[in-house]
Formats: C-alpha cells, sequence, structure tokens
C-alpha cells in the first residue's frame, strides 16, 4: 500500500485539510493508501511513496530521490485528483 505524506509548514491546520481532501479523493478514485500529515521538518525524515503539499514549501524535501507532488492550490479538488490519478493510476 502507497503512503502520502501531507505537509505543510507547520503541519497543523493546512495539512490536515489537504490530508482529508487526499482521502475524499482517493475513496472517489477506489484508491488504497495509507494518509498522512506534517510539518516540513518532520517530513524531512518520514519516509513515504508521495510527498503532496504547496509548490512553494514542497520542493525544499526534493532530494532527487523522493516523488514530490506541489500544488498550486492545496484546496482545489479537482487540482488534487488530477494530480493522484498521474501518479497512482
Amino acid at each position: 500500500m502507497k503512503k502520502i505524506l501531507v505537509v505543510c509548514g507547520n503541519g497543523l491546520g493546512s495539512s490536515f485539510i489537504v490530508e482529508m481532501n487526499v482521502k475524499t479523493v482517493l475513496g472517489q478514485l477506489g484508491i488504497e493508501a495509507e494518509v498522512s500529515h506534517t510539518d516540513l521538518t518532520t517530513g524531512k525524515s518520514e519516509k513515504a511513496d508521495i510527498y503532496l503539499g504547496s509548490k512553494d514549501l514542497i520542493s525544499q524535501l526534493d532530494d532527487g530521490t523522493r516523488t514530490i507532488i506541489g500544488l498550486t492550490n492545496i484546496l482545489d479538488l479537482n487540482e488534487l485528483k488530477s494530480v493522484l490519478e498521474a501518479h497512482l493510476l
């Protein structure tokens, strides 16, 4: 099962909202995955198959080995669905 880590600056409100949206979209797509959220600092040491967050923030996790998905609008469900389909289907 794939692990998706939603990352934001503080690991609180916005990443939790995006985590819930990811779970909703995955349910619509019929895809099972482990989804959690964290702050940027902790995200650097967490292992996941996909790291997801706002474009300006998530790029800080790109070490050349991680699958990084940067969102233009973290609350746009259509964008979220599009990027998850591209990486999981």
